[in-house]
């Protein structure tokens, strides 16, 4: 059974929701220890002063910010404790905003929000009230001595979602990404266009989060487990790979919808796409193969 990570209350004009949180992922990241190569022997991290060579003592390490390289503004944790943000328990929300207008590059982390002792009948009418008016709260909390800023949603039912946002400045601007520049000077015609509408609408259908796997996870721990069980792994050597040319884009767009039909038509049966037949590119004069470089 989940365990609350935090407890406090909704706060909303003078209504009060006590409310408990809980993180709503549960990361299925496959990590891997260091070890000695030659004694299986888990490796231990040392802080070390590369001056010294010494250990450094817990206790003796400072914060320091980093001006220059090699030139720190050293911060004391007394200094720190005292800029913390005010440690209430309350969710104060600020506004409440159409879940459509928050661009999703906003959110970070998801949680839930369950009611605490006597909340269940504050928690459901702040919940329908969200439902009914299609609005979600805008709110700033602290957790774990950090403020953040936070939205609170419906989530199916019964049950109020929240999760942590970044701030505005933590955004990248996308206009400062170079290769996007070239975009607006491309032109798209019309049937193209249309084709690459067609395209989308044929692979167009509900949203089932259940369909979607982490392949590359479940082959890892395929690997683990052959391997504990001593069965011997054959690595295949990795192949140089070719840059293929840039195939004639209505071409591939046609291929594309042609086999979307095809599968349709057989009834979703799952098919290879078609290839598009690439251009040749110019001729080149052959150059001596890269070998390799071993990991």
């Amino acid at each position: 059974m989940p365990r609350s990570i935090w407890t406090g209350a909704i706060s909303f004009g003078l209504v009060t929701v006590p409310v408990k949180m809980y993180s709503a992922v549960s990361r299925k990241t496959v990590r891997f220890h260091q070890l000695n190569k030659e004694t299986g022997v888990r490796i231990q991290q040392k802080r070390v002063d590369p001056t010294t060579g010494d250990e450094v003592r817990y206790e003796d390490i400072v914060k320091g910010y980093e001006l220059t390289p090699d030139q720190y503004v050293v911060v004391e944790p007394g200094e720190l404790d005292a800029l913390d943000p005010k440690k209430t328990k309350s969710i104060e929300i600020e506004d409440f905003v159409a879940l459509d207008e928050i661009d999703p590059i906003y959110f970070d982390h998801p949680y839930y929000l369950a009611p605490g002792a006597g909340g269940s009948k504050p928690y459901r009418l702040l919940l329908e009230a969200m439902r009914e008016t299609g609005r979600v709260a805008i709110a700033n909390v602290v957790i774990r001595s950090k403020q953040q800023l936070v939205a609170v949603r419906p989530m199916g039912e019964n049950v109020l979602a929240m999760s942590t946002m970044v701030y505005p400045d933590e955004v990248v601007d996308a206009s400062s990404i170079d290769e996007l520049g070239a975009v607006e000077e491309v032109e798209v015609n019309a049937r193209e266009l249309d084709i690459a509408k067609q395209l989308v609408n044929s692979l167009a259908g509900p949203f089932d989060a259940g369909k979607y796997r982490d392949t590359y996870r479940e082959e890892v721990l395929a690997l683990v487990e052959r391997k504990a069980a001593g069965r011997e792994i054959a690595v295949q050597p990795s192949a140089d790979e070719d840059v293929a040319a840039v195939p004639d884009l209505m071409s591939a767009l046609k291929a594309s919808l042609d086999a979307v039909k095809a599968r349709d038509a057989n009834g979703g049966a799952q098919q290879s796409t078609k290839t598009v037949p690439a251009k040749k590119p110019p001729a080149k004069k052959p150059s001596a193969k890269k070998t390799a470089s071993k990991r």
